[in-house]
């Protein structure tokens, strides 16, 4: 064998009780699980190397299933925010923002648009972006990156590429064209589709439109992952129309970040849950993803009411730089509540800056904006690129939600900025640290479930997930006395504890606590169905 590991407590990501056993890894693949080896006297699996793995955890890799590291796995191959967490396979191409299927116009306007979420702005050179399809995307990646890489066709760059940034109904041509765009995505290795429901030009397509594309996924085994209409008012609203549309499109749903935030969801998690386990009971492919933190994350050009953004990034700043245009927009964010903020009035002390693409307006990282005159200028002087944190969530429903029995975890974990959420850095050491250890709301062997078999279930991937023989060698091992996230909102970019060996197709990514130079990850692409 190439490696053993001695002793180690397996928790194999079924759900069930762990136990203590050699595991030995050979080509990639785990070879042989010999449970009690030392207890039994049995001949124990010998290999090149022989690692001691007495109090430490054995489990599956961690999938995020939400990750915004599209253009960070090829600018920096080091990764260690993902590969030191235990993540072994990320999921792209979220929230109906990336960067394929394009054109040069399109690729120019993403850049553009999701400069606060990615980097990569136009001048940026950091990244070539030598790619124009999703097959060559993933071929990209393939090149070697720090971990695995799943990627969702992204709806709203699709409808970007098809119909550029105009709010209203697609034409018969336009649809059929964007039909054919998922379809080559799929046909490339894509796993599905995401869409950004709060976020132009994605969120100016109606359910039909959705419904059709969705219709597509599902004839090839796919599943749509919406960020949807409103995590504010309306929310329960929003799910449900979730619901219905798959439902009627015949396609497996991923709930993106599922959670219930705003002053009007305080202690609703449980009517969440009630409708989708209505819709379980009632035979849905339903699944959803959480991180374990309060606030949520994303640009300050996201708050504003689609309408400001239609015609794309530069007739929003027009609109910014245009007295009366601003003083609409204030009304609608300030006063009516944005369909970009949820359908809720922002409340500017819950706005933290996180980000920001100038480096000369770095002072305003850290601070809570003070009102809308603030907030525009600084929309103005930065492009657009500013990111945020935004104060809105509720513990109780954090905690009520991952609970739930298709759970699954992902970091949303955006990593552009000086202070960026620590959910990139911490989410999958926060479970297991401050959810298990401390809390008790999970047990280690569910949690480990929800982070590896079902996630990996929702991939449809057939040989990971799982510690079994023959399964591919994706592995972490973690103390499970100390692992915990080293991220927190003053120092977000801190590495986590406890969490020693990661593995990437039986290559050590992290060793001894250290980022290894390996590149062993590759893109996993779609189980092919048809």
């Amino acid at each position: 064998m190439d490696l053993v590991f001695r002793d180690a407590e397996v928790v194999d990501g079924s759900g069930g009780d762990s136990y203590r056993a050699d595991v030995a890894i050979e080509g990639g693949r785990i070879a042989s699980i010999v449970k009690e080896a030392a207890a039994a006297g049995c001949q124990r699996p010998t290999a090149r190397r022989v690692l001691d793995a007495e109090g430490l955890v054995l489990s599956p890799g961690f999938i995020d299933m939400h990750a915004h590291s599209d253009l960070a796995l090829l600018r920096d191959p080091d990764h260690s925010a993902k590969a030191a967490q235990g993540v072994t396979l990320e999921v792209l191409g979220q929230d109906g923002l990336s960067y394929a299927p394009v054109d040069d116009r399109t690729l120019a306007e993403v850049r553009r648009a999701i400069t606060g979420w990615n980097g990569g702005a136009p001048g940026d050179t950091t990244v070539d972006f030598d790619w124009r399809t999703v097959g060559e995307y993933l071929d990209r990646l393939d090149r070697g990156i720090a971990v695995n890489a799943a990627y969702l066709v992204p709806q709203g760059t699709v409808r970007m590429y098809a119909m550029g940034w105009e709010d209203r109904p697609a034409t018969a041509a336009e649809l059929d064209r964007m039909r054919r765009l998922v379809a080559e995505g799929l046909e490339q290795g894509a796993v599905g589709m995401s869409s950004g429901l709060t976020y132009t030009p994605g969120m100016y397509a109606p359910d039909a439109e959705l419904t059709e594309l969705c219709r597509v996924v599902a004839e090839y085994g796919g599943y749509y992952c919406p960020h949807h209409r409103s995590y504010g008012a309306g929310a329960l609203r929003a799910y449900q129309e979730m619901v219905a549309l798959t439902r009627e499109a015949g396609c497996a749903l991923h709930l993106a970040h599922a959670t219930m935030n705003f002053g009007v969801n305080e202690g609703r998690a449980r009517e969440l849950l009630a409708l989708l386990d209505a819709a379980l009971d009632a035979g849905a492919d339903l699944s959803l993803d959480t991180y374990p933190y309060t606030p949520g994350s994303t640009t300050l050009l996201a708050l504003l009411p689609s309408w400001a953004s239609e015609g794309g990034p530069e007739a929003a700043l027009a609109r910014l730089r245009d007295g009366a245009t601003a003083e609409r927009i204030r009304h609608h964010l300030e006063e009516l509540g944005s369909d970009g903020c949820h359908g809720v009035p922002v409340d500017w002390a819950t706005i933290e800056v996180s980000g920001v693409t100038d480096p000369a307006l770095t002072d305003h990282v850290g601070r809570r904006l003070d009102g809308w005159a603030s907030a525009r200028r600084l929309l103005v002087e930065d492009r657009l690129g500013t990111t945020i944190l935004q104060h809105v969530g509720h513990e109780e429903n954090v905690r009520t939600i991952m609970r739930h029995r298709v759970h699954t975890g992902g970091s949303d974990g955006i990593l552009q900025g000086l202070k960026p959420h620590p959910r990139a850095y911490g989410t999958f050491p926060e479970y297991l640290g401050r959810y298990v250890r401390e809390l008790g709301v999970l047990s280690l062997e569910e949690c480990v479930a929800h982070l590896t078999s079902r996630p990996a279930a929702r991939l449809r991937l057939p040989d990971r997930g799982l510690v079994r023989e023959g399964y591919v060698a994706d592995l972490v091992l973690f103390d499970p006395a100390t692992v915990a996230s080293g991220a927190t909102y003053e120092n977000p970019r801190t590495l986590p504890v406890g969490i020693p060996h990661v593995l990437v197709d039986g290559r050590f990514v992290m060793e001894d606590g250290r980022r290894t130079d390996v590149l062993a990850g590759r893109s996993v692409r779609r189980t092919q169905l048809r």
